[in-house]
């Protein structure tokens, strides 16, 4: 955890709880355990204090429940006080997994679902809580961000909706484009990468990698992930290329302008190792192709980071694109929702990131400076020089 010295010295806010909707209910326990461990070990002046009773607990979930009438209208009921709790709601708006009746039909939550899941929820809360912090990994509508023509503004809309019921603070990882918080300007939104985490997920898997100019070169699949690309290249001391995606603007399908091709802007990668890193893999129709191009230009190794694995098409097509060895690794994180076989494929790799949003849970709760939560750059040249020297990385901090 970084500047632990700074926690030790801090004063919480108000008694820390977690409120874990079902659709985050894995990545919830993982992030609830981190926090008990880090209280129960920590040197914190409020830990033994009267004054803050519950400071160090065994659980920091609060029991909550979603349920759902026949009829497919639903309520949220918090089973245990919220007053003056600094409460941090977990959602996971991608989870497509859960399931509820409705007229006798089987539904499947959609981002819609779990929207109004969190909105009833900050409803149950009826203003009793001390503050309320939103921890949205996938920001909602994140990719209806900015309006043309006559269209709808659903991000803005939604962030605009929340800070109105009560929210203090957002919490979200690689927006697709952080400049929706203008949305709200006075509303607090603190928006993560998971650089450290990716480069500590891939070293882990493949300790061959060599991290020089020489041998690899970080690239940007579009114009939208290209400051991604050029910070992690800094970080790790290599060079940088792009591809711009070549739209056919005349036509429109499915809300989208189709790709016609991709282009590549870049020094030569003959031989080079080569890694891919954006924000999310949707259907991954763009990201094959980046990836076999990079292959026809004779790259080493291809390696996928991206933070949000949705699979939205499935897997078969990366299961193809692994067998013809267009890429060798796919790493994202476990912010959102995994389907089990993802798991079982030999080319998935997990960044996991509950010891990392536990940090940050604690960090606010803290009311701490979060700069060194933001930017990572120590942390990781710290990992690269033990990986470098050949010394023990597994047990790094994550």
């Amino acid at each position: 955890m970084p500047n632990i010295s700074e926690l030790e010295a801090a004063i919480p806010v108000a008694p820390l709880k977690l409120i874990v909707l079902e659709s985050a209910a894995k990545l919830g326990s993982s992030v609830n355990t981190h926090l008990v461990n880090f209280r129960r070990e920590i040197k914190n002046i409020a830990k033994n204090d009267p004054a803050f009773e519950g400071y160090v607990s065994n659980n920091y979930i609060l029991g909550t429940s979603c349920y759902r009438f026949g009829s497919g209208e639903g309520k949220a009921v918090i089973s245990e006080s919220v007053r003056g709790k600094d409460l941090f709601i977990l959602v996971d708006v991608c989870n497509h997994s859960i399931s509820y009746t409705m007229n006798g039909y089987t539904n499947y939550k959609s981002p819609d679902d779990h929207y109004q899941d969190l909105k009833r929820v900050i409803s149950a809360a009826n203003g009793k809580a001390h503050r309320i912090n939103v921890i949205m990994p996938f920001l909602y509508e994140g990719r209806q961000h900015k309006r043309n023509g006559r269209e709808s503004l659903d991000c803005a809309y939604a962030i605009e909706e929340l800070s109105n019921m009560g929210v203090s603070n957002f919490i979200t990882f690689d927006a697709h484009d952080p400049r929706v918080q203008n949305a709200e300007p006075l509303c607090g939104f603190d928006n993560f990468t998971p650089p450290y985490q990716f480069i500590r997920a891939l070293l882990r898997t493949d300790d061959s990698l060599l991290i020089d100019k020489e041998h690899l070169i970080v690239i940007s699949p579009d114009e939208g992930a290209l400051d991604r690309a050029v910070y992690f290249a800094n970080v790790l001391g290599v060079d940088t290329g792009m591809f711009y995606k070549r739209r056919d603007y005349s036509t429109i399908v499915n809300g989208k302008n189709p790709i016609v091709a991709h282009e590549f802007l870049g020094d030569n990668i003959d031989g080079k190792d080569v890694i891919i890193i954006d924000d999310m893999i949707s259907s991954g129709g763009s990201m094959i192709d980046t990836a076999k191009q990079l292959k026809a230009m004779n790259a080493k190794h291809v390696y996928i980071c991206c933070t949000f694995g949705l699979f939205t098409d499935g897997l078969d097509r990366f299961d193809e694109a692994y067998e013809k060895c267009y890429f060798d690794k796919i790493v994202t994180t476990n912010l959102t929702y995994q389907r089990a076989e993802l798991k079982s494929r030999p080319y998935y790799v997990e960044a996991d990131m509950s010891k990392f949003l536990a940090s940050i849970i604690d960090f606010m709760n803290h009311d701490s400076s979060m700069s060194n939560v933001y930017t990572p750059t120590d942390k990781i040249h710290e990992f690269l020089a033990r990986y470098n020297n050949r010394e023990d990385i597994s047990q790094m901090d994550s």
